[in-house]
């Protein structure tokens, strides 16, 4: 599907009020064959050097690898799937599989091609865009997310909402004598909920067969823009020679933020924003599926079903002059960056393929029982696997197990743990990270018991309180005394030890290496202590958190500010800065 100017637009100003940059031009990344980069098991940025929690299809340049380093994508690959030679970045999002209604069975869908548009949003004149650093890693989606985000509308400007809905479906189809949702959907009940703006789009998927010419199922995903570029003399490398403090969004939370008003926070630099299209063959399988029933057989890699958790990733390997020129000279609408001036495309006929690291049988040949990684898929709508975490898009190996009968299917060379006390992730852009299943640290002594007690003498008088469910601003953070401290390598002691020593009565972690102090809770969403496993940087033996969720302790009783309800629980929440 090849959008004009003005439909693009129309794609995003999904209200009356949606904020559409006054100034600046875009231009499509088209990718030169069909089939992706490699449809595998890995992920550089969420699982470095080892199996991802799920299989993703990836675009771009062949330096792909399980672990890469900042420049890798530059000066390891040796051509790219990008029509332009001066693209060796990665594009990746979970594949999709077809579960057949009376078998059970998962088959693979095929990828059919993706798109990516690069908008240079400009506020003014003097609106600097910079090209992206080679390296850098940006995240959005929430992988975690099973039930409904807060509007099915596109929200990627802090002016249009307080929360980011960056992702929708679409579904384009030959006969739309009906809607492609029912307007009284709520998405917990078999399909998404509609655009009322955009009628062939919504969140979640629908149940409606996407047929339209050239264009079966989509999935569109719009990145953030803003990156924190602060450097560190400190931190000069051959691997990082401006020495930037912040290029993982997975480690360094606040990495990247959307705009408020096409405006980015002091401190940050504007970068393209990155509109992806991703389409997937799914009428192959319109025969074997009755659509316009309230269910529908596709489910993502990670084990959605809804099709809520639709996520996208992104590492940098531009020739960094090439984009800046395509930034600054060129405006070809939906023709290819190819056509820009100055550019060198790849010759007609070019192919560009990469080996799959994790070796395993996807379902492209014979169906299934089980995704790859055994990621189990919910048998009620809208709802997490039972004694899970919901998304296994984790730092720590795959396949993740989240029942004793779920048995491992990792390689013999792939690794099949990661250590719990290695790095694992803080945050993602825009979303929450996900993580492993509370089955894989119960080996951890860190762990709060399913009671409440404390898991780990952190310090003499103080107990554990609860796992809370943390906001996205200073305001609605559970801890809002200190937010960030440092305390290098984290763990619960730690925490409590530094917020101890600042005069503060409550301490908590998230993430596994982020610390909070305060006095009382802003907030009092509690959260299953399963929702808190994630292995502390600094402690291997306890745990620091989750995705969101902050792991409380207390020298005294906690005390509540206020209750923000139900209904935060359901909110896509997004790294603000």
């Amino acid at each position: 599907m090849h959008f004009s100017r003005p439909a693009l637009l129309g794609a995003f100003a999904t209200s009356a009020s949606a904020f559409v940059a006054p100034m600046g031009t875009f231009s499509v990344n088209h990718f030169i064959q069909s089939d992706p980069l490699v449809i595998g098991r890995m992920d550089p940025i969420v699982s470095p050097g080892v199996a991802s929690g799920h299989v993703h299809a990836v675009q771009g340049g062949n330096g792909f690898a399980l672990s890469m380093t900042n420049q890798q994508a530059v000066s390891s690959s040796t051509c790219t799937t990008a029509y332009l030679k001066g693209d060796k970045s990665n594009y990746w999002t979970p594949a999709l599989y077809f579960q057949d209604p009376t078998t059970k069975k998962l088959e693979a869908v095929e990828f059919d091609y993706m798109n990516v548009y690069y908008f240079f949003d400009k506020v003014d004149a003097d609106d600097k865009i910079i090209a992206f650093p080679p390296g850098l890693r940006i995240l959005t989606g929430d992988p975690s997310l099973r039930s409904p985000p807060v509007t099915p509308e596109l929200v990627t400007d802090y002016s249009d909402g307080p929360v980011i809905q960056p992702v929708q479906w679409g579904c384009p189809r030959v006969d739309t004598s009906t809607p492609l949702y029912e307007a009284d959907s709520d998405g917990l009940h078999g399909y998404g909920i509609g655009s009322k703006v955009m009628l062939a789009q919504g969140v979640g998927f629908s149940d409606k067969n996407c047929d339209g010419l050239y264009s079966p199922m989509l999935a569109e995903i719009t990145m953030p823009s803003c990156w924190n570029s602060a450097t560190d003399p400190s931190l000069v490398t051959a691997d990082n020679p401006q020495g930037y403090k912040y290029l993982d969004t997975f480690k360094n939370k606040g990495t990247m933020v959307y705009p408020t008003k096409g405006v980015c926070p002091t401190g940050f630099s504007k970068v393209p924003r990155m509109f992806y299209e991703v389409y997937w063959q799914t009428t192959k399988f319109a025969s074997r599926w009755t659509p316009g029933q309230k269910s529908q057989p596709f489910v993502l890699a990670n084990g959605d079903p809804t099709g809520y958790s639709l996520h996208a990733d992104f590492l940098a390997g531009w020739d960094t002059d090439v984009l800046q020129n395509i930034i600054d000279n060129c405006n070809t609408g939906d023709r290819a960056t190819d056509t820009c001036p100055g550019v060198i495309a790849n010759p007609a006929g070019t192919r560009c393929n990469t080996t799959n690291a994790i070796p395993e049988d996807l379902g492209t040949t014979a169906p299934l029982d089980q995704l790859p990684g055994n990621n189990p898929i919910p048998t009620a709508w809208g709802i997490a696997p039972s004694g899970a975490t919901p998304a296994n898009d984790s730092s720590s190996a795959a396949p993740i197990a989240t029942s004793s009968s779920a048995a491992a299917s990792s390689p013999a060379s792939a690794p099949t743990s990661a250590p719990l006390g290695s790095t694992l992730a803080k945050g993602v852009v825009a979303a929450t990270a996900s993580f492993a299943s509370a089955s894989t640290i119960t080996a951890s002594s860190g762990s709060p018991s399913s009671t409440g007690s404390t898991g780990s003498a952190v310090a003499s008088g103080w107990s554990y309180s609860g796992c809370f469910h943390d906001g996205n601003t200073d305001s609605s953070r559970v801890l809002t005394g200190i937010t960030f401290a440092d305390v290098g390598t984290v763990s619960n002691t730690k925490c409590v030890a530094y917020c101890a020593k600042a005069g503060y009565s409550m301490a908590g972690t998230e993430y596994g290496g982020q610390c909070f102090c305060g006095n009382s809770l802003s907030t009092s969403t509690k959260l299953p202590d399963s929702s808190c496993a994630t292995a502390c940087e600094g402690d291997g033996s306890q745990t620091c958190g989750g995705s969101w969720s902050l792991s409380v302790y207390s020298n005294a009783a906690p005390k509540v500010k206020r209750s923000h309800g139900h209904l935060r629980r359901r909110l896509q929440r997004v790294n603000h800065v």
